[in-house]
C-alpha cells in the first residue's frame, strides 16, 4: 500500500491486539450547549471503546468562544500536551469538530506521537470499522475522503529531499506542488465514489418504488444510536438483525415484512443510529440509506427510556430527521427499554409523553399495544367501499384479501361482493364497480 493510500485508509483509532491504544479526552464548556459537558463527555468515551481504545485522562475548559487557532486556550493545549506525556497516551480527542488549521496546530503543541482527532474522525472511524454493505462502505469512504480534502497539509515534504541530485528525474511536481496532486487525488476518488453511490442508489430507488408501487403501508425505525431499532425489529419481525449494546452496531438498512393482526401487510425498516453533532459529511454520504425515512408513511422514533439524556437526544434525532426533509412525515414516539426504570420513572415519563408508546423489546411488553397503534395508523386513511367484481377480474378479488381489509365478502349471480377498507394507493382500481348509492 503507498503512503498516500494509508493515509487515506488509516483508522483514527488503530486496534491492536497487543494493545489498545490510550486516549486522552478534551471537552469544552459553552454558554447555552444543548448537552451538559459531562454527558456530552461520556458519550464520548463510549464512542472511543467502541473504536477500539482506553481514556486514560480526561480534561475540560470552560470557553465563551473557540479558540480560533487552537479551538481550546493556549494554556490548555499545554495541559493537554503534558497529559499526554504523563499517561503514555497515543491520541488525544476533542469533543467537537477542529478546522483544518486548529488540528494542524494542536498536533504542533501536543507532539508528532501523538495523534489529534476530533468527533467528527471519531465517528468516521466507527461507521468504517462498522460499514458491511459495499453502499455503506462506499459512503463511510466519501465522508471520510471528504473530511480529508480539506486538511491535507504537506505530508510528503520529506520526498523532496530524497530526490536525486539534479537533472532528469529530479524536476517532478515543479509545476505543480506534491500538495496539489494530493488533492486532485483525493478529489478523483471522490467523484469516483458518488458515481458508484449514484448507480447504487438507483438501484435502492428502483427497489423502494417497487414497495411504493405496491401500496403497503411503510415504516421506518429511526431514533438515536443504541436506542434498540434492531431490537424492536427484531421483536415484532422475528428478523435476525445484529443488535448490541454499542454505538453505531448496524449501519446498513433493512427491511422486513410485517402482517398486522387485521390480516394486512406491512414494511418495518430499521435504518442508522443518530447521534448528537452527527458530521454532515456523513448526513450527504447516508442520503440515500435515510431516504427510507424520507419515503416512510409512519416513523416510529425509538428512544432509549432509560439514558440520562433521552430528552436531548430526541431533540437530535429531530433535528436529523429535518435535514433530510422527513420533518412533515408523521411520528409516534416509541420508548424503548422501559424494563430498566421503575414504576415511578416509568409513571413520570407517561405523563411528560402520554401520546407515545412505551415497549421493551428485550421482554415483549408493550408491543401488542404499539401494533395496535401501527395498525389503526395504517387504516387512518382507508376508505370504505362496497364493490361488485366481475369474476373475470379474480386478480382485484385476489388484490383485495393481500391488500385490503375485508369487512364482508358475498358472491353473487354477477360477481364477488366485497364490503372492505382501501387503502388510497389502491382505491381507483375498485372505482368502477363500487356499487349505486354507496
Amino acid at each position: 500500500m503507498s503512503e498516500f493510500e494509508s493515509v487515506i485508509t488509516r483508522g483514527a483509532v488503530t486496534v491492536s491486539e497487543e494493545r489498545r491504544e490510550r486516549a486522552v479526552l478534551v471537552g469544552v464548556d459553552r454558554p447555552g450547549a444543548a448537552w451538559p459537558l459531562a454527558s456530552s463527555l461520556a458519550e464520548l468515551e463510549r464512542l472511543v471503546d467502541t473504536a477500539g481504545a482506553d481514556v486514560v485522562a480526561v480534561t475540560s475548559q470552560r470557553l465563551e468562544a473557540p479558540n480560533p487557532k487552537t479551538f481550546i486556550g493556549t494554556g490548555k493545549a499545554e495541559e493537554v500536551a503534558d497529559l499526554a506525556r504523563a499517561h503514555a497516551a497515543d491520541l488525544v480527542v476533542l469533543d467537537d469538530e477542529l478546522t483544518p488549521s486548529q488540528q494542524a496546530n494542536l498536533e504542533k503543541a501536543v507532539g508528532r506521537d501523538v495523534k489529534v482527532i476530533d468527533r467528527t474522525a471519531l465517528i468516521l472511524d466507527i461507521f468504517g470499522l462498522h460499514a458491511t454493505s459495499k453502499e455503506g462502505r462506499l459512503q463511510v469512504r466519501l465522508a471520510q475522503n471528504e473530511y480529508l480534502l480539506p486538511r491535507l497539509r504537506g505530508m510528503w515534504a520529506h520526498l523532496a529531499s530524497n530526490r536525486m541530485g539534479g537533472g532528469v528525474g529530479s524536476r517532478f511536481g515543479e509545476g505543480e506542488s506534491q500538495l496539489e496532486v494530493d488533492r486532485r487525488m483525493v478529489r478523483k476518488r471522490i467523484t469516483s465514489i458518488k458515481r458508484e453511490l449514484a448507480h447504487l442508489s438507483e438501484v435502492r430507488a428502483v427497489q423502494r418504488e417497487s414497495r411504493y408501487e405496491s401500496g403497503m403501508f411503510k415504516v421506518a425505525l429511526a431514533g438515536y444510536t443504541n436506542a434498540g431499532k434492531s431490537s424492536l425489529l427484531n421483536r415484532l419481525t422475528d428478523a435476525d438483525v445484529l443488535a448490541y449494546d454499542k454505538l453505531f452496531a448496524t449501519l446498513d438498512s433493512t427491511t422486513r415484512r410485517f402482517e398486522l393482526p387485521e390480516g394486512r401487510e406491512i414494511t418495518i425498516t430499521d435504518t442508522v443510529g443518530f447521534i448528537q453533532k452527527l458530521p454532515t459529511t456523513l448526513v450527504e454520504a447516508f442520503k440515500s440509506t435515510l431516504d427510507e425515512i424520507a419515503g416512510a408513511d409512519l416513523v416510529l422514533h425509538v428512544v432509549d427510556a432509560s439514558a440520562e439524556e433521552r430528552e436531548a437526544q430526541i431533540t437530535a434525532v429531530e433535528e436529523v430527521l429535518g435535514q433530510i426533509g422527513a420533518q412533515d412525515i408523521r411520528r409516534v414516539l416509541v420508548f424503548n427499554k422501559c424494563d430498566l426504570l421503575d414504576a415511578e420513572e416509568l409513571g413520570a415519563l407517561r405523563a411528560r409523553h402520554a401520546q407515545a408508546q412505551f415497549v421493551s423489546a428485550a421482554t415483549g411488553e408493550g408491543i401488542e399495544a404499539l401494533v395496535e397503534h401501527v395498525a389503526r395508523v395504517a387504516s387512518a386513511s382507508d376508505a370504505r367501499l362496497d364493490v361488485l367484481v366481475p369474476y373475470k377480474r379474480g386478480d382485484l378479488v385476489s388484490l383485495a384479501h393481500e391488500r385490503c381489509r375485508i369487512l364482508s365478502e358475498t358472491h353473487e349471480e354477477e360477481g364477488t361482493r366485497l364490503v372492505m377498507l382501501v387503502a388510497p394507493s389502491f382505491a381507483e382500481a375498485f372505482r368502477p364497480f363500487v356499487v349505486d348509492g354507496d
